[in-house]
């Protein structure tokens, strides 16, 4: 290999690093986390701060890497094949290739090598790696590229306003930089950040229940009217102290005459009590509080804004005719973020849906129909009209009593518990008829 040749290759192996340059610096900008940089300029990062500014100036940047694997890949194509025919030249003589087909076989191998090389080291492998290593790749080449794109400031200048020109001809408006996520694109990230140990589960849990949380209306979490306890004027501190031994709670509504559909407040015990406690006399009805109503069909986190802003824990939950659906307490809307809210008094309380066994779960007839499909990939047919578990159950048998059931095509359904005519729990067998159907169907084939 003579000087010229090798200085050349030399020449030759020089483009193909710029091109690695430049094609890394173009995947990584455009892959970047704009989030990711803002936190590492907090932390004093000097080359964040260089990539925020080209990220906002992203489309003259991108035109620079354009420039430079354009003019690189011109001087591959000028320099290299010459390069590497002169290279193989001496191999192929040495192999016996007749002189009449030496040049057309030397251009041709040249040719083949000089893409290969060009493609797969100057393209491909730095794609990749800036894909996979934005940030770091981001951070190491940002200064290479900005002093590249500052140089050749008039030349890409003169290129993108001529582009700009050839858009504005047929209407197109070029676009910036977009730096919104949709919800769905969210949540991704932040799987992948579970994924990848950035985030633990108790975070992606919540996460996810934020993002379904504008979802769910106030009929989804109440307690319904027939659970709810309340108090009915005239009522005595005697009277009060019994329900508040009986239940625990501290925000009781007040009825008149026992209606449920006529509340008149409700009464905070533990005011009450602690004016009672410092010998004050106790009127039940100078520590009534007016109770806020919200549609059964009013989003809760529409709920939890007008609690917030009337500033109270428990508000009503009236129908489309006006009568009392149930009730929503703040407790029941941040449950559904942080999961269930438990106290001292709540020992009792069993969760919703409960394992018994190898696909047998125990479950509150409560039970939003939405979760259950979420859970067990159960699909409900002919259920629009009822959002619960025991509504659904009622829907298919009105008379339904304890030890009744219901077959679907793989499941089957046992009512456990029944009071006032609602369903309080029921079972569920998962895939109890499928698996009947299998031992059926093994019995027929051993006939």
């Amino acid at each position: 290999m003579d000087i010229s040749t090798l200085f050349n290759f030399l020449i030759f192996v020089g483009l193909i690093l710029l091109t690695m340059v430049f094609v890394g610096s173009e995947f990584s900008l455009v892959k970047v986390r704009l989030s990711r940089i803002e936190q590492l300029i907090d932390e004093g990062n000097s080359s964040a701060k260089l990539v925020k500014k080209m990220v906002h100036d992203l489309d003259y940047y991108l035109s620079a890497c354009q420039l430079g694997i354009t003019v690189t890949a011109l001087g591959l194509g000028w320099i290299g094949e010459s390069t590497f025919e002169s290279i193989l030249h001496p191999l192929f003589e040495l192999v016996g290739i007749p002189p009449a087909m030496m040049k057309a076989v030397t251009v041709t191998a040249s040719f083949i090598i000089v893409t290969f090389i060009h493609v797969v080291i100057g393209e491909l492998a730095p794609k990749s790696l800036a894909i996979q290593f934005a940030e770091k790749m981001t951070l190491l080449l940002s200064r290479p590229l900005y002093f590249f794109g500052l140089i050749m400031k008039p030349l890409i200048w003169s290129m993108n306003g001529t582009a700009r020109l050839i858009l504005k001809i047929f209407g197109v408006q070029p676009a910036g930089h977009d730096d919104a996520h949709s919800e769905e694109e969210l949540k991704i990230i932040m799987t992948q950040s579970y994924q990848s140990g950035e985030i633990n589960h108790t975070e992606l849990a919540y996460m996810q229940n934020i993002f379904s949380f504008d979802e769910r209306i106030a009929k989804d979490i109440m307690v319904p009217r027939t659970q709810m306890i309340t108090l009915q004027m005239p009522v005595t501190i005697d009277e009060i102290i019994e329900v508040v031994k009986e239940y625990q709670f501290t925000r009781y509504p007040v009825t008149e005459d026992g209606d449920k559909d006529h509340i008149l407040g409700f009464i905070n015990v533990k005011e009450l009590l602690t004016n009672y406690a410092a010998g004050d006399s106790i009127l039940a009805s100078e520590h009534m509080h007016n109770l806020p109503l919200i549609h059964e069909a009013t989003r809760i986190s529409d709920a939890l804004i007008k609690m917030q802003r009337e500033r109270v824990h428990i508000a009503l939950v009236i129908d489309e005719y006006g009568g009392t659906a149930g009730i929503i307490t703040m407790e029941d809307i941040l449950e559904e973020i942080v999961g269930e809210i438990r106290d001292e008094f709540d020992d009792e309380e069993v969760p919703d849906i409960v394992k018994v066994e190898e696909d047998i779960y125990h479950i509150n007839g409560r039970v939003i129909l939405d979760d259950i499909t979420e859970q067990f990939g159960i699909e409900f047919e002919d259920a629009d009209e009822v959002d619960t578990i025991g509504g659904w159950i009622q829907m298919i048998n009105t008379d339904a009593e304890k030890d009744d059931y219901i077959n679907t095509e793989e499941d089957k359904w046992i009512v456990l518990d029944v009071e006032n005519h609602q369903i309080k729990q029921v079972a569920l067998l998962r895939r109890y008829n499928k698996t009947q159907d299998d031992i059926v169907d093994e019995d027929t084939d051993i006939d």
